[in-house]
């Protein structure tokens, strides 16, 4: 009898369990950890740009007293737009304005709809750096100077928002302000 019911159990169970099978990923290649990497050999991303040759180059990596005479698709780069961006830990500013300083767009995480403390992440930056791109490419500006004041968790997927909006970016200037008097430290801790 008992043997009975441990058979029509053990049927039951089978019948109710579903079988899954697992396999571990298989690697394509092999890592030989006794390789050593050759001098010249670096990073992945170290590739994608090569300073040297930039540094070396006629037009060099930073401005000299002709940058502002320069032409970008036929507009002198102290013509061009700015896009000057407030990053905080709390919020995202973006503002388009032309050379002379004229605002033509206004846009923050806050207007993009993001709230609370969705406003200070970087997603929330990004998607408002791709709208205001939208805007700006809309109302005919391709080229923009990129001005980043402040320091949050936005700054950097702030400029790679506007990129990806499609705008193309000539410049990043970094505008965050310094203090030269920090306000006084904590009382040091008694132990």
């Amino acid at each position: 009898m008992l043997n009975a019911i441990r058979n029509s159990f053990r049927i039951s169970v089978n019948s109710l369990v579903r079988s899954f099978q697992t396999s571990t990923p298989v690697a394509t290649e092999r890592f030989d950890h006794k390789r050593i990497p050759a001098d010249d050999e670096g990073v992945q991303g170290e590739k994608i740009i090569d300073l040297d040759s930039v540094l070396k180059s006629k037009q060099g990596l930073f401005p000299t007293l002709e940058s502002d005479n320069l032409l970008f698709d036929g507009v002198p780069y102290k013509e061009l737009a700015i896009c000057n961006v407030r990053v905080s830990h709390n919020n995202t500013v973006f503002t388009l304005t032309d050379h002379a300083g004229t605002v033509k767009l206004i846009r923050s995480c806050g207007m993009e709809g993001f709230k609370n403390t969705k406003k200070g992440t970087n997603i929330a930056a990004q998607t408002t750096a791709i709208s205001i791109a939208t805007k700006a490419i809309d109302r005919g500006v391709k080229n923009i100077r990129v001005r980043v004041r402040g320091l949050g968790p936005g700054r950097l997927s702030a400029v790679k928002g506007l990129q990806m909006g499609g705008l193309l970016i000539i410049s990043i200037t970094d505008n965050t302000r310094v203090s030269w008097n920090p306000p006084r430290p904590r009382k040091a801790r008694r132990l």
